[in-house]
C-alpha cells in the first residue's frame, strides 16, 4: 500500500516519443480528469525527439491516475513511465547554484564525460543541460548544485572552476563557471582590448613594419614580453613607440584601414547593442587607429594612447597619461560611472597581462586567447578564435542571436574551415 503525503501522493511521469503537435495537451486533459496538482515540468526536444516530465500530486486514486495517463499516451503513440514518490524520497527542486558553460569544436562523449566526473569529484549535480549554440562552435549549458547531504549550498572558494578548468584543459575544451541567478544576466556594460582581441594582431606591430625589418622585429619582442607580463607595459611602449620616430602621419590612417575584425566581433556587438549595452574598447594601442573603427562599430566609448606629431611625422613619443595596466582599470571605473553602472554588472574581454587589473576590477573578466599571466586571473579562459562565444558566457544562444539578425535582414553564416 503506498503511503500518501498529506496533500495527496506525489506521482513522477515521463513522456517519450516522437515531437509532434498536442502530446502535451493530451497529458494535461488525462491529468485534469483527476485533479491533480501540478508542482514541476520539464520539457526537452533533441532532434525531434520529444522527452516531457511532469511531477504531480494526486489527490485521490494514484493507481487510477496512473492507467489514465498510461491509456491517454498509447492513443497518440507516445511511451509513458508513471513512478509514486514515496513520502520520504520526496525533496524540492534543487536550487542551482552555478551555471557551467562547456564550449569546444567539437564536444566529444570523453570530454563531457570527463566534466560530468569533475562535477561529480567535487560535490556538484547536473540539474539541467541545454545545447546554447551549434555554430561557430558547440556550446552546452549546465545548472549545476551540491548534492544533497553532501555539505552546505556553497563549495569552497575557487574548487568548482579550478576543477573544471584543469579537466578542461586537458581534454581539450574550455569552461566557463558563474554564479546562477540575477547577477549573471544583469551585466550592462562590456569593455574590450583592441589588439589580438577585437582585431587580430598587433597595431603597432603593423606600424613598425612600415618603419624596416629591424624596427619591427624589436617592437614584436618587446610587444611579446610585454603581454607574458615579463615588462613593464608603459616603459615597454615607450621603447617600441620610440622606434616609430619619423614615420609619416598618414600610416596611422594606413593601418587603420587595415584593421581586420576578430571573427565574430560584429556579431558580439551587435547582439549586445540590442540588449541595451553600453560597448567599448580601453586599448593600450593608439586612439587615431582606433577611433575609426569605433565609430565604425557605433562603440559608446573608447580609450587609448596618444601619439605625438610634429610637421606631419611622429616624434616617438606619447603625449599624455599612458594607458597601460592600471590605467586600463581606471578607464573601465570611469566609464562605468559615466554611464552608471555598477562595476559587478560589467565584463571586460582581454588578452594580455596588462589587461589584468582590467578584468579583475570588472564583475566578470573574459580571457580571450590569452596569455598564461592573465588566464589565470581571469573568471572564464576561452580558447576559440571566434569573439561571440563571449555571447554563450553571458547566456544568450545561437538561436536567439540568429532569430534577431534575420529580423534585420543581417543573418550571415561563415563556412569554417
Amino acid at each position: 500500500m503506498t503511503e500518501s503525503a498529506p496533500n495527496g501522493t506525489s506521482v513522477l511521469i515521463t513522456v517519450t516519443g516522437p515531437d509532434r503537435p498536442g502530446v502535451s495537451s493530451v497529458l494535461f486533459a488525462a491529468l485534469t480528469r483527476h485533479g491533480v496538482d501540478l508542482l514541476d515540468v520539464e520539457q526537452v526536444v533533441i532532434r525531434g525527439q520529444l522527452s516531457l516530465g511532469a511531477l504531480v500530486v494526486a489527490r485521490h486514486d494514484p493507481e487510477a491516475l496512473q492507467e489514465a495517463v498510461e491509456q491517454a499516451m498509447a492513443s497518440i503513440a507516445m511511451t509513458v513511465q508513471t513512478s509514486v514518490i514515496e513520502a520520504d524520497d520526496e525533496s524540492a527542486r534543487p536550487l542551482s547554484t552555478h551555471v557551467v558553460v562547456l564550449t569546444g569544436a567539437p564536444i566529444t562523449a570523453k570530454a563531457f564525460g570527463s566534466i560530468a566526473q569533475a562535477l561529480a569529484d567535487v560535490g556538484a549535480n547536473i540539474d539541467a543541460i541545454r545545447r546554447v549554440a551549434d555554430y561557430p562552435v558547440t556550446a552546452l549549458e549546465l545548472l549545476v548544485s551540491p548534492v544533497p547531504g553532501r555539505g552546505s549550498s556553497h563549495y569552497p572558494p575557487g574548487t568548482l572552476r579550478a576543477k573544471l578548468v584543469e579537466v578542461a584543459h586537458a581534454a581539450g575544451v574550455d569552461v566557463a563557471v558563474e554564479r546562477h541567478g540575477l547577477g549573471r544576466r544583469s551585466k550592462r556594460l562590456i569593455v574590450f582590448d583592441v589588439d589580438s582581441t577585437l582585431v587580430q594582431g598587433e597595431v603597432i606591430e603593423m606600424l613598425a613594419a612600415r618603419a624596416g625589418a629591424e624596427a619591427e622585429a624589436e617592437v614584436r619582442a618587446v610587444t611579446e614580453a610585454a603581454m607574458r607580463g615579463e615588462l613593464d607595459f608603459a616603459q615597454s611602449l615607450h621603447r617600441r613607440v620610440a622606434a616609430l620616430a619619423g614615420l609619416p602621419e598618414s600610416v596611422l590612417e594606413d593601418v587603420a584601414a587595415e584593421l581586420a575584425l576578430t571573427p565574430g566581433a560584429r556579431t558580439t556587438i551587435r547582439t549586445l547593442k540590442r540588449l541595451g549595452f553600453r560597448c567599448g574598447v580601453v586599448s593600450g594601442g593608439f586612439t587615431r587607429v582606433i577611433t575609426p573603427l569605433a565609430r565604425e562599430l557605433h562603440l559608446d566609448f573608447c580609450a587609448a594612447n596618444e601619439l605625438e606629431v610634429v610637421d606631419g611625422r611622429l616624434t616617438g613619443r606619447v603625449v599624455g597619461d599612458v594607458v597601460d595596466r592600471p590605467g586600463k582599470a581606471e578607464a573601465l571605473r570611469r566609464f562605468a560611472g559615466k554611464f552608471g553602472v555598477p562595476l559587478e554588472q560589467c565584463v571586460a574581454v582581454g588578452d594580455g597581462a596588462n589587461d589584468i587589473d582590467m578584468l579583475t576590477t570588472a564583475g566578470l573578466g573574459i580571457a580571450f586567447n590569452a596569455k598564461p599571466a592573465l588566464r589565470e586571473v581571469a573568471d572564464t579562459a576561452l580558447s576559440h578564435p571566434y569573439l561571440d562565444v563571449v555571447l554563450f558566457v553571458l547566456g544568450l544562444t545561437r538561436e536567439e542571436v540568429e532569430r534577431a539578425d534575420e529580423a534585420e535582414g543581417v543573418l550571415r553564416r561563415v563556412p569554417i574551415p
